[in-house]
């Protein structure tokens, strides 16, 4: 089997998720993730007519993303009509799926430049529906009554005893090392400025994070999903705090840790990444920066739902025949501080090797356009650091978790 290359990566800063108010929420998905398509073609200067396919992330396809986003971001960049793109969901996994079913493209020798990427405008979502993972299938709500995602953060950290405090520590740790990455500039190789559509610059920088954040600011924080918890919503017979007890009878009662501060930002964003077989970079002088070693998915219960990077990254590191001891650096999306402390606590990763830029609490999650960002971010810091290997891991929605490892060349 052949190997894939990472040839380089590109993304949108991060702008806040709120109609209104986040710089990048006038401006069209579409045309977030055609930018970031030209910022990586000029970055990397490749003929775009040779890309065989353009594979984008997204965890809504509905509304302003509806329509098979990747093809229709192509075009929006003006690339030529030749270029096809294909759109994939596995919820917060979506774009970290992209960027492995183009490496196993290559890696299977059937194509030879791909783009996996992703894009998430959640300024564009409509209200969160109480229902959201069944999309009101009776049948299935009856046998796995799916809850949302912050509540299943909160029954984690019930069953596996993580205090508000560790919570909130995790957090303070993500600001505080993204704020040393800005400062730093890790993120500018990466990052592709966004403008609107009378040229003004939109935001060329990442706008959700939180400097200054203090254990003693989030004590005010109250619990984002308490509420929610211990309401009967209608046509439910059970409160979701309910659910969590039919399922896991040794949980009691559901301790609410989770709130704003310590879960990730809603934020917009896009992100692609350019991948290559060794073939074609080496006919046409393209200089790689790191190679696919290993991908996986796995699948765990789907109620308490965000436990699965744990299993992904263990199944990861057997197919690809390493140990936990072979990885430099870990990057474990932060799409609640339970999610990434559970992570540690079964695989056994310090805090010193884990999300070393800081991660989505601070920074935030653009759902599709997550899991190339994550690549990138732990790719320079490899490169920052001198360093070899790094495994990059998510929770996503249904139960499942995404895994990629990844080695610098």
């Amino acid at each position: 089997m052949g190997e894939a290359w990472i040839i380089d990566g590109a993304r949108s800063p991060r702008g806040r998720g709120k109609p209104g108010v986040g710089s990048l929420s006038e401006i069209h998905p579409q045309r977030i993730m055609a930018q970031v398509l030209n910022g990586l073609q000029e970055k990397v200067g490749f003929d775009p007519a040779d890309v065989e396919d353009v594979i984008a992330g997204n965890g809504s396809g509905t509304g302003d993303h509806a329509h098979d986003i990747a093809r229709m971001s192509v075009l929006d960049a003006g690339w030529p009509i030749s270029v096809p793109g294909v759109t994939l969901h596995r919820f917060c996994g979506s774009g970290q799926q992209a960027v492995t079913q183009a490496a196993q493209s290559i890696m299977a020798g059937h194509q030879d430049l791909v783009i996996g990427g992703g894009v998430e405008s959640m300024s564009r979502y409509a209200p969160n529906h109480t229902d959201g993972f069944t999309a009101n299938n009776k049948h299935l709500f009856a046998q796995y009554p799916l809850i949302p995602q912050g509540i299943s953060a909160d029954l984690i950290a019930t069953l596996e005893g993580f205090s508000r405090e560790q919570c909130d520590a995790l957090a303070v740790r993500s600001q505080e090392r993204a704020q040393a990455s800005i400062e730093a500039g890790v993120f500018n190789n990466d990052l592709i400025p966004i403008y609107r559509e009378d040229g003004a610059l939109a935001l060329d920088r990442d706008e959700h994070p939180r400097p200054g954040t203090t254990l003693e600011s989030m004590t005010g924080l109250n619990p984002s999903f308490e509420k929610m918890g211990k309401t009967l919503f209608e046509g439910q017979v059970k409160t979701f705090d309910d659910i969590c007890r039919d399922i896991y009878p040794q949980a009691k009662e559901i301790n609410h840790v989770h709130h704003a501060g310590n879960s990730s930002g809603v934020v917009d964003g896009a992100s692609a990444i350019l991948l290559s077989s060794p073939e074609y970079a080496k006919a046409h002088g393209l200089k790689p920066r790191a190679r696919i070693v290993m991908t996986a998915t796995a699948g765990t219960e789907p109620v308490i739902m965000l436990t699965a990077p744990g299993p992904a990254a263990e199944l990861c590191l057997k197919k690809a025949g390493m140990k936990k001891s072979d990885i430099d650096l870990f990057e474990v999306n932060e799409a609640f501080a339970a999610v990434v402390l559970k992570f540690q606590k079964d695989l056994g990763v310090d805090d010193d090797i884990i999300n070393v830029a800081g991660g989505a609490i601070a920074l935030g999650h653009p759902i599709g356009g997550t899991g190339p960002m994550l690549i990138q971010t732990v790719l320079a810091e490899l490169e920052r650091r001198d360093l070899s290997t790094a495994l990059i891991a998510m929770c996503t929605g249904g139960g499942m978790g995404t895994c990629t490892i990844i080695e610098r060349i």
